[in-house]
């Protein structure tokens, strides 16, 4: 996939009256979590036409103007009745703005939240909308009786999804789908889009695992025999085995014995960003997230939420200078339910001032609370390396929440297998890895060659790592390895606790590879290597990647090996 590529828009028939319209990013579209494995992605629109005519889920701005030509070449706007909306954000306004004014004749359906936050993201009241709440139909002829069914979860709390039983399309929305960009509309060989579909899990549903229960069970009822996505190829030859996985990931979630109560509120959608960042880097690390959006939440369900976890993170924009109402009654919830032995957190983004996450910061203090990451505080839309720390300060969360269980359960000894496990010895390696802004490393000692043609390894990476998320399929690493002798002084650097963000090459002497990840110059020898593929493996992926390039450091040197006492101990 080049990622110079320009955008574009593929246009496809893939049912009776039936195309879609894939508005192509081959390159990254926007800086948040669910995009980060870089491999571009499609805006899924479709164009139903039959005695009345509709569209469904119109791209956000980046896309408008070669959308609406790319519609203009294949229909007469004026016959344009209906237009669809899966979801409402204010990305999408600068397109349904253009779209009336070209058809001002169009209505608009979507949910009742929609509703509301199409006029204000339009900024008109007067707008023409049929909103769907569940029991009614809209009839566009030849048996197109679409049906409606409202699927909200915190962070979309308008989705709809839509169904055609004239071609037994399900139109999903944000469910389903996969950032990954190219020239397939299908998903045939289905198997390869496993790792893009589990990672667009991870990010965006795993927080909502209740409620995509709770979706899945209302979809069931429908005869489907293709999802029609919001993005990514359409689920048809995967569908049954998507579905189940979508089952036993949010069941792995919602059984989680250990869970954070994420809260906030979003403005611009970019406090959300970073709450979606905290929330990825607690769930990789084997805690469950109930997220709550609490501009859509009932006092009694946060009250709820909060008194059943282990930890809590409140985020919140500064609007005015102060906190939006919803947070400050979240916070006085909190206040009064929580006790203090809970874990807190807080975060926010803000234009000018951050006033409202100096207010929960000083509040939270004041009750006595612990926090588990440094307050966070962030201008404007974040970054590259804003997501990075924002996901690790979540790791961190999970990890000190874990901890302090741990320490209430008394350490049982190593059992005799555990023992014998222990006894396996691997080299002792440090991988590095860079991509764009963001850098990690991590002292590794379960390597093993894995192919001689072509020469390939297999590293297992701990789920909760914060180099896991440089380690997808394409991407590069490189794998130094430490020489017997001086491997200590290294081997005590790597292993030491590292702060959301931190510099993990700072005071280390390292050159770069022409991809940027760093070579530890008193490394034994060094491998660049890309990876190939990813199987999960309990608590740990199992990397699978191929080697690139690579040099001998020291002729005389040894590799150094690391002897464990037990299975359960590094």
């Amino acid at each position: 996939m080049s990622k110079n590529k320009p955008r574009d828009v593929q246009v496809f028939p893939i049912a009776t009256d039936t195309r879609i319209l894939r508005s192509r990013s081959w390159s990254r579209l926007r800086f948040e979590i669910e995009y980060a494995l870089a491999k571009g992605t499609t805006a899924n629109s479709y164009l139903i036409e039959s005695e009345k005519t509709a569209i469904i889920d119109p791209p956000g701005e980046t896309f408008t103007q070669i959308y609406l030509e790319a519609l203009q070449q294949r229909f007469h706007f004026e016959n344009l009745d209906y237009v669809i909306l899966g979801h409402v954000n204010p990305n999408r306004a600068a397109t349904l703005k253009a779209l009336l004014e070209i058809a001002p004749q169009i209505t608009f359906v979507c949910s009742n939240p929609g509703a509301i936050n199409l006029r204000a993201a339009l900024e008109n009241p007067e707008l023409q909308i049929l909103v769907m709440r569940g029991e009614e139909t809209l009839d566009l002829g030849n048996g197109h009786n679409l049906q409606f069914i409202p699927t909200p979860n915190p962070r979309y709390a308008d989705q709809l999804c839509t169904y055609d039983p004239q071609t037994e399309i399900l139109y999903t929305d944000k469910l389903f789908g996969a950032h990954v960009c190219g020239d397939q509309v299908f998903d045939e060989g289905w198997e390869v889009y496993n790792e893009d579909r589990r990672y667009y899990f991870d990010c965006l549903m795993a927080p909502h695992a209740r409620q995509v229960e709770t979706a899945l069970d209302k979809l069931a009822d429908f005869p489907v025999r293709m999802y029609a996505n919001g993005h990514g190829p359409l689920v048809r030859y995967g569908l049954i085995d998507l579905t189940k996985a979508y089952r036993e990931w949010s069941q792995q979630q919602t059984s989680a014995d250990l869970t954070v109560a994420l809260i906030y509120a979003s403005a611009y959608g970019n406090t959300a960003t970073l709450a979606q960042a905290i929330a990825r880097g607690i769930t990789k690390a084997g805690v469950a997230v109930e997220s709550i959006n609490c501009e859509f939440t009932e006092p009694e369900e946060i009250r709820a939420a909060v008194e059943k976890a282990g930890g809590f993170i409140i985020g919140s924009p500064t609007l005015g200078g102060h906190a939006p109402t919803p947070v400050q009654t979240a916070l006085g919830i909190v206040l009064s339910t929580a006790t203090n032995n809970k874990l807190a957190g807080a975060f926010g983004s803000f234009g000018w001032s951050g006033e409202a996450v100096d207010l929960i910061e000083s509040k939270l203090k004041d009750a006595g609370y612990r926090f588990g990451f440094d307050t966070i505080r962030v201008k404007f839309k974040p970054d590259d390396a804003t997501l990075q720390l924002c996901e690790e300060a979540g790791t961190d969360f999970a990890q000190a929440l874990k901890k302090a269980r741990k320490v209430r359960s008394p350490s049982q000894p190593a059992t005799t297998v555990e023992q014998a496990v222990g006894r396996i010895v691997g080299s002792l390696c440090v991988l590095t890895a860079k991509e764009g802004d963001r850098s990690s490393a991590m002292l590794a000692s379960w390597v093993s060659q894995a192919s001689f043609n072509p020469p390939g390894l297999t590293i297992a990476v701990a789920k909760d790592r914060a180099v896991e998320t440089l380690t997808h399929t394409g991407n590069k690493f490189v794998l130094n390895i430490l020489k017997e002798g001086n491997h200590l002084g290294l081997m005590k650097h790597f292993l030491k606790p590292f702060g959301p963000g931190q510099d993990r090459f700072a005071d280390i002497a390292a050159e770069e590879t022409e991809s940027g990840s760093p070579i530890l110059s008193d490394a034994l020898a060094y491998l660049e290597c890309s990876v190939q593929n990813r199987m999960e493996s309990g608590d740990h992926w199992l990397v699978y990647a191929t080697v690139e390039s690579g040099k001998l450091l020291d002729n005389d040197g040894v590799t150094a090996v690391h002897h464990r006492k037990s299975a359960t101990h590094y």
